[in-house]
């Protein structure tokens, strides 16, 4: 029987100078990671563009030594492909651009309702940094926004189930959104589509 090497052994095999290493990663994963792209792009010469693209990041991300996704290649890559998807669609101007300015309300884009799939990807993109940020909030933020948000609950229902005001409700509230906003500076996490 046949042993399969790991990706990470593989990886690790090109990165010392064996070059049939990333043609067996290449030819592993191709089809998943094309019919990926494809689903998002529906166009195949476009579609073979990006993974094609795909793969030359893949390559001179590894040359440069800084692939770290230990064992996780393939969502690494897919990670990759996702990213260029969401680049050809703003290059293209395909995707709304939100204002980001005082009044900017990052979760009016996630309750949209109306999206393309365009916008449907950058969409996705946003709601899964903004989960990580989410995270890095004190834990009475943490409730009232997914309680709010997530939960679509009233101020009311969330002073009366977390036992305080409205108005600590609404403070924690207004506190995690700051917060947020902090975060999206610090980490330079782009929540714009143009």
């Amino acid at each position: 029987m046949k042993t399969i090497t790991e990706d990470s052994i593989l990886v690790k095999e090109y990165i010392s100078g064996n070059e049939k290493a990333l043609e067996i990663l290449i030819h592993r994963h191709s089809d998943r990671i094309s019919s990926y792209i494809f689903n998002k792009i529906q166009n195949q010469e476009l579609a073979e563009d990006i993974f094609q693209d795909t793969f030359i990041k893949v390559i001179n991300t590894l040359k440069k030594g800084k692939y770290n996704e230990e064992g996780k290649f393939l969502p690494w890559v897919l990670r990759i492909a996702h990213n260029l998807v969401i680049d050809h669609f703003r290059s293209n101007k395909k995707m709304p651009s939100y204002n980001t300015g005082e009044d900017f309300d990052i979760f009016d884009i996630i309750k949209d309702e109306d999206l393309s799939i365009e916008t449907e990807l950058i969409k996705e993109q946003i709601n899964t940094d903004l989960r990580v940020l989410i995270d890095e909030l004190p834990e009475d933020q943490i409730e009232v926004i997914i309680m709010r948000l997530y939960k679509d609950m009233s101020f009311k229902e969330i002073a009366e189930i977390s036992n305080v005001s409205i108005n600590t409700a609404l403070g924690r509230m207004r506190y995690a959104l700051i917060n947020l906003r902090k975060m999206i500076e610090k980490h330079k996490l782009v929540m714009t589509t143009s």
